[in-house]
């Protein structure tokens, strides 16, 4: 590791954007100021920065700076990406994916090419939800972006979904697979290894793959606990699939991070998760539930088959849920299911729009939900435009903190920076 001194960090050029309004993360309203880089870090946020001989101006007039979007519910080896639609992974209508399934090293490829896609579209970082393959193809992905090796954002990889079903399929046909306390210990103890950040179990099943599935809870108490246990020896956090009552209250009890969807809430659920507020993260995934209702009739997803699904009653009840959870504080993030034919990587920012249209967020409250809140799911110093923070700034045409849409036009978005560097630069 080669190691700078302060003297020779402060020699470093500088970045400047000037001009514009600083929108900082926290909510707080976009006001005039200056935002000063050098090196991967933000060095001041301030009113009336003088420009240095040396310095890189950017005018940012008429725009917004902002920090980096950060998408909480990544799934980065899912195939579909804007302008890269495969509709062979389209579950329930087409699984034939996983049976023409990438070689390691394709797939490492295609989930590339979706990192680059969704840090065009101003996500600078991602907090993984579970990877399509056992392949540790995610932790070759996240070191690969940290090396510099390959665009995308700074990420947290999570493992592939662990159902918890006594019958395993695979290509040899139905086999028995272990489960209870040890087997989800040794689960846990294994994906570890393999350098994820995070394992995702699915505490609940879904209707997606059988009629009521949203209700069935799949793991016992006995489970659950052994679960977070052993990820707190193994150092990993633990992300979940949960839909039933029961399934939300187990993964709140046994110390999950991260729970997605919690479409059925009951009473006692969200008491449970507003005591547990400051601990919990949540991430509805609506913008895969607002595609199967509304925009699946291309991939053959019609009303009918989005009412057998579940998404119809699943986007009502969020609409139920998620204002009662915004105004108990709970810490709601945007991040849809993106890699879906009909909800492609790319389009991650509607979940902004749906978090105001749906939940009653004001345009700074869903900004702040994947900034600031974003930074701290990863637990990285990302999100807030503050001193000593990566330097992960966009500069966005117009003002997202009165309308949010403008963010899902890449083209208003007229600087990506990453750590101090731009992906996208601003013209000239």
């Amino acid at each position: 590791m080669t190691f700078v001194s302060e003297d020779e960090q402060m020699s470093e050029p500088r970045v400047v954007f000037t001009g514009g309004r600083v929108f900082d993360g926290t909510g707080a309203p976009a006001v005039p100021g200056d935002v000063v880089v050098r090196g991967d870090k933000i060095e001041s946020v301030r009113a009336g920065v003088e420009p240095e001989p040396g310095d890189r101006v950017v005018d940012c007039r008429g725009a917004t700076v902002m920090p980096g979007l950060v998408e909480s519910h990544a799934h980065l080896t899912f195939p579909s990406a804007v302008g890269h639609v495969d509709p062979s992974f389209n579950p329930p209508l087409d699984v034939s994916f996983f049976r023409h399934m990438p070689t390691p090293d394709e797939h490492l490829a295609l989930a590339e090419r979706n990192a680059r896609i969704l840090l065009d579209h101003g996500f600078t970082s991602a907090y993984s939800a579970g990877s399509l393959t056992p392949v540790p193809t995610e932790v070759r992905l996240r070191d690969r972006i940290a090396a510099g090796l390959t665009p995308g954002p700074r990420m947290r990889a999570a493992s592939f979904e662990r159902d918890n079903n006594p019958v395993q399929l695979g290509p040899n046909g139905p086999t028995p697979k272990e489960i209870g306390p040890e087997a989800v210990r040794a689960f846990i103890r294994e994906q570890a290894a393999l350098g994820f950040d995070s394992v995702k179990l699915l505490m609940s099943n879904d209707d997606v793959f059988f009629e009521g599935g949203s209700m069935v809870t799949q793991y016992s108490e006995e489970e659950a606990a052994a679960a977070g246990e052993q990820a707190r020896e193994s150092g990993v956090w633990l992300n979940c699939h949960a839909q039933s009552p029961e399934s939300i209250k187990l993964a709140v009890r046994s110390g999950f991070r991260s729970v997605y969807h919690c479409s059925y809430a009951d009473q006692e659920a969200i008491d449970l998760l507003e005591e547990h507020k400051d601990e919990i993260f949540l991430s509805p995934a609506v913008g895969i539930m607002w595609a199967n209702v509304h925009e699946g009739a291309e991939f053959g997803i019609d009303a009918g088959l989005a009412e057998k699904m579940g998404s119809v009653k699943s986007l009502a009840a969020m609409e139920q849920l998620y204002p009662e959870l915004r105004k108990r504080g709970l810490r709601v993030l945007p991040g849809g299911d993106y890699g879906f034919p009909n909800n492609p990587i790319g389009r991650n920012a509607r979940d902004l729009e749906l978090f105001v249209r749906l939940f009653g967020y004001s345009p700074a409250e869903a900004l702040r939900a994947t900034t600031q809140f974003g930074g701290q799911v990863l637990d990285m110093p990302v999100g807030v435009l503050t001193e000593d923070y990566f330097a992960d700034i966009l500069v966005v045409r117009g003002d997202p903190t009165s309308d949010v849409t403008v963010l899902q036009d890449k083209d208003n978005l007229l600087a990506i920076m990453q750590g101090g560097r731009f992906h996208k630069a601003p013209a000239a």
